[in-house]
């Protein structure tokens, strides 16, 4: 039995050339601006030209291109060899980014090629929203529909309090709260979204919230406060919060020393490398914050990559077409 899993995540550009499609298609994506598509296609031109430059000096300072590829591809191979590790089926990795390569309509040829029994959709985002896993699942549905390319295919939804990602999280928050030295203010940070998105029923932010009541709950023997926060902001419309800027200079007016924990991110990238690490740590600084820590996302994590191995062989067996991460 040959079953394929195609890993999903956002991409990034690989060049400061490809920044511009690259917002583009972010930008040209109807999960993201919904309005009709020609006046979606000019608004996507609008924005990615007057946010390339700006997104531009932020990929220069990562080396001039994203690492989500990268360690994308090491997930994968981590996942692929778990996988193969036990039992006589097959068991072969892709990758399917969104808005850039290797986009999914030329992942689907690769997985076509390979001629699969079982096919399970893994989006690497470990809470469901609209914009992120909906999204990437569409198109692959979409994609194939149109391929004509029907075998009996399952899709993971959401993990967001499954053990082995809430274990590697807590491992990453433990050293920072550990590197912190004295009782932290600790900001789970996830990547916000339009206010209006959840009003309509995104369950992001619900599933972010149990995400960090289950990492709480984990790391109960440590001393530290925490609050949730939102990242990331963009564009005049109101975001859910509070945001992460707000709570670090909160934290910081108080004289607290500030842990940051990624709650929704998977991988290192610009809002990690760049955002957390750079923006709000100047930020934190200059406003008189006695220390700032970031944990480090979960990438190949040993308890990250074992779940999502347990997830896939659960989604393999499954007659339904999507199921939710927790057993």
């Amino acid at each position: 039995m040959k079953t394929a899993v195609v890993l999903f995540n956002l991409g990034g550009p690989d060049s400061l050339a490809a920044v511009k499609p690259f917002l583009f298609n972010l930008f040209n994506d109807p999960a993201i601006i919904g309005v009709p598509k020609p006046i979606r296609y000019l608004l996507a031109k609008l924005i990615s030209s007057r946010r390339e430059k700006k997104a531009q000096a932020i990929y220069a300072q990562m080396g001039g291109r994203s690492p989500i590829l990268p360690q994308t591809q090491a997930q994968a191979e981590a996942l692929q060899a778990a996988l193969n590790a036990q039992g006589s089926d097959q068991w072969r990795c892709f990758i399917a980014m969104r808005y850039w390569n290797p986009r999914a309509a030329v992942t689907l040829q690769e997985v076509i090629q390979w001629r699969p029994d079982r096919v399970v959709l893994l989006p690497l985002y470990p809470q469901f929203s609209t914009t992120t896993t909906g999204s990437s699942l569409r198109e692959w549905r979409e994609l194939a529909e149109h391929a004509n390319f029907k075998p009996r295919t399952t899709a993971i939804t959401n993990y967001p309090t499954n053990a082995g990602w809430i274990d590697a999280v807590a491992e990453l928050a433990r050293a920072a709260v550990g590197q912190a030295g004295r009782q932290p203010m600790v900001l789970f940070s996830a990547h916000g979204l339009p206010q209006k998105i959840v009003d309509a029923g995104d369950p992001y932010q619900r599933q972010v919230e149990r995400t960090v009541a289950a990492l709480r709950s984990r790391l109960a023997d440590l001393n530290f406060d925490s609050e949730i926060c939102y990242q990331s902001r963009v564009g005049p419309l109101k975001w859910i919060g509070p945001s992460t800027e707000a709570c670090i200079l909160r934290a910081a007016a108080q004289k607290r020393v500030i842990v940051v924990v990624p709650v929704a991110f998977v991988s290192e990238h610009s809002e990690t490398l760049v955002e957390l690490d750079i923006e709000y740590r100047h930020l934190a600084e200059a406003n008189g914050a006695p220390g700032y820590v970031r944990a480090a996302t979960v990438q190949t994590q040993p308890a990250f990559i074992a779940e999502l191995a347990a997830l896939a062989r659960r989604a393999a067996a499954a007659d339904t077409d999507a199921i939710e991460g927790a057993a």
